[in-house]
């Protein structure tokens, strides 16, 4: 009897720790040039995985460039 319910315990645990869940991952662009920062939301992305597939999901988004001014940015994103 106890092994049944150890086992059905580790079940539970298991079955609700690997579950999936919409995890929201919110994206900004900061903008630098000309001795000035602008901030600005680029978006949200919703991903139903578990928690560490999301935040690295979410992480992919990321990234630098130039925009079409020639003026430079940063994307951040973040699971929140």
């Amino acid at each position: 009897m106890k092994k049944l319910f150890l086992s059905a315990v580790l079940l539970s645990v298991f079955i609700f720790s690997s579950c999936k869940k919409d995890y929201v991952c919110e994206c900004k662009k900061v903008y630098t040039g000309n001795g000035t920062t602008t901030t600005q939301d680029d978006g949200k992305y919703t991903f139903k995985d578990t928690q560490p597939r999301a935040e690295s999901r979410c992480n992919e988004q990321e990234g630098t460039g130039t925009d079409l001014l020639g003026g430079n940015y940063s994307r951040e994103c973040a699971i929140r």
